[in-house]
């Protein structure tokens, strides 16, 4: 089977889930997290390569300061009680986004995996937190005006392969396949630049309920997808 050598996901729903059982919408939160890391385990074990979750967008800040607090304790208990898989299963978790609006709390703890994970190379998990697809690329387009000024690069230098290493993803290779869950058509912000050529699948399920199943699933429509990339 022709899989994806990088899964982008948009984990949406889990508002709808809890509401769906008469639960708060933070227990949808709870469980979402609890669902990460079987999707990372499966998605490693099927052969990808780099999975990018997108966690926290620049539009959430609109949220309620209540549910805000507690999808960052999630993520701290997340981090806290994930290091030792990562260290054991050779997977890198890297954050990619804004990081002066995030308590510093969340942010150390980020840190100290990003650290603690560096050297590892058979999985690249990333994290977008405070993440914008347009505030990556207005903020690489400052970077490369800063280096401009500075010398370090020439006009005849900025390519789209150029550019690309500006952004959050760097040298990583852009995602084959980009899932969003509970059924939503849209991408949100997400990744824009990378998801030019990207496969889309947008199953019915709640992040919560999107199981190991469900993941192989997506993997099966993908690889019976013709990917042509503007060639006949």
């Amino acid at each position: 089977m022709n899989g994806p050598h990088h899964i982008a996901i948009i984990m949406d729903g889990n508002g709808r889930w809890a509401k769906k059982r008469g639960l708060p919408r933070t227990i949808g939160h709870r469980e979402g997290v609890k669902r990460i890391k079987e999707i990372v385990r499966e998605a490693k074990k099927l052969g990808v390569k780099i999975l990018t979750i997108f966690a926290f967008s620049t539009e959430n800040w609109n949220r309620s300061k209540n549910e805000i607090k507690f999808l960052f304790q999630y993520l701290n208990i997340f981090l806290k009680n994930y290091k030792k898989e990562l260290m054991r299963k050779d997977i890198r978790l890297k954050a990619i986004g804004r990081r002066d609006r995030i308590d510093k709390n969340s942010i150390r703890q980020v840190e100290v995996v990003e650290e603690l994970t560096k050297d590892n190379k058979s999985f690249i998990f990333n994290i977008a937190l405070d993440y914008g697809g347009r505030w990556d690329i207005t903020e690489a387009a400052r970077r490369i005006v800063s280096d401009y000024q500075n010398k370090l690069v020439s006009k005849e230098a900025i390519t789209e392969d150029f550019f690309q290493q500006y952004l959050s993803l760097g040298g990583l290779a852009s995602p084959d396949l980009l899932i969003r869950t509970s059924g939503e058509q849209r991408i949100s912000n997400f990744l824009l630049w990378d998801l030019a050529y990207t496969e889309l699948y947008f199953p019915q399920k709640y992040w919560p309920d999107f199981n190991v199943m469900e993941l192989e699933k997506a993997i099966e429509v993908y690889s019976q997808r013709i990917r042509k990339f503007g060639k006949i």
